[in-house]
């Protein structure tokens, strides 16, 4: 048997509640992790209040990245042993003690890092290198605007974004988090409750206007994305936090000719996460191993203090990654 956090019914934080289970056994091309760590991610927070549906055949459990050691593996499985220090991106399973994850959705863990910074690893750079490289193309020397720069996503974007040469503008709710964001490697931090995130843009762009928006907030920030955007920029949102519905005018987006796109992670193909996972192995993990990037971290949770975590992680205070300690 194993713990597991479970949903007890939609709504707060308060409806997760920890349970048992039996301990999975790896399929095929499968692992199983004995976490040590697990990451909590927002859209974590949105299967628990119902928002959001994990895909066909994932697990009904949170969690969407781990990291911890190999306890067994399955047939066809070639690359990974018992006894491996690994993190992995998973399809759902990551509130519990044992994970199990697609062999090529896992990496090791990097060479003098811990495991539970390993395990704010997988979520927020797959996310990351997949809508910033390779969905937006970002390349050296652009401009890259971020929204939320604080959060897990919004570090992890700062930093990668820097680690290939591009200029970033981030927006943060506080002088606090504006400075973090400094401290991380941004060009320009805008306190976006009180100075306007596109003045900032244009200014930092002699007018001109960023190459490149990662956004998660939607609405009413829609439009203004693409006033801060210039020619041939593109708008990528990967979360909706003021909603899915927005206005946009076609004269900008045709004048500048503009790319609007998005995505969602976890439904993306077994082969699509596979081939970020190499790129990742290849282009940022020896960057990690040689420490010129960390993630951020905020905060450790105990796996059986989950709710506490869910509720720090919705009043918005956290800066970068909130993990669980499982048995490890």
């Amino acid at each position: 048997m194993m713990r597991v956090v479970e949903i007890s019914k939609h709504g707060g934080p308060e409806v997760l509640t920890m349970g048992e289970r039996d301990k999975p056994s790896p399929a095929y091309s499968h692992v199983l992790i004995e976490n040590h760590y697990a990451g909590v991610n927002r859209p974590d927070c949105l299967q628990r209040a119902g928002l959001y549906n994990p895909p066909k055949g994932a697990s009904d459990l949170l969690g969407l990245e781990s990291a911890g050691v190999i306890a067994a593996v399955g047939a066809g499985v070639t690359d990974l042993s018992v006894g491996d220090a690994v993190c992995a991106l998973l399809p759902g399973g990551g509130y519990a003690d044992y994970s199990l994850a697609h062999t090529s959705h896992v990496l090791p863990v990097p060479t003098g890092m811990d495991m539970a910074a390993a395990a704010a690893l997988p979520e927020a750079f797959f996310t990351v290198w997949f809508n910033l490289f390779i969905k937006a193309g970002l390349q050296a020397g652009e401009t890259l605007l971020v929204h939320g720069g604080t959060s897990g996503i919004g570090t992890t974007a700062i930093m990668l974004a820097k680690l290939f040469d591009a200029r970033v503008v981030a927006t943060a709710g506080s002088a606090n988090k504006c400075a973090k964001c400094l401290k991380i490697g941004a060009d320009v931090a805008v306190n976006y409750r009180e100075d306007d995130f596109v003045k900032a843009a244009l200014d930092a762009t002699d007018g001109r206007g960023v190459d490149v928006v990662l956004d998660m907030v939607g609405g009413d920030y829609t439009p203004r994305n693409i006033k801060a955007l210039g020619r041939g920029g593109r708008l990528v949102n990967i979360a909706f936090l003021l909603g899915p519905k927005v206005s946009a005018n076609l004269v900008q987006i045709m004048a500048k000719e503009l790319i609007l796109t998005g995505s969602f992670l976890r439904p993306q193909s077994t082969l699509q996460k596979a081939r970020i996972t190499d790129d990742l192995r290849t282009k940022v993990w020896p960057m990690l191993a040689a420490n010129r990037l960390n993630p951020v971290m905020d905060q450790v949770f105990d796996l059986s203090d989950a709710s506490t975590a869910h509720a720090h992680m919705e009043a918005g205070a956290h800066i970068g990654k909130i993990v669980l300690r499982a048995q490890g």
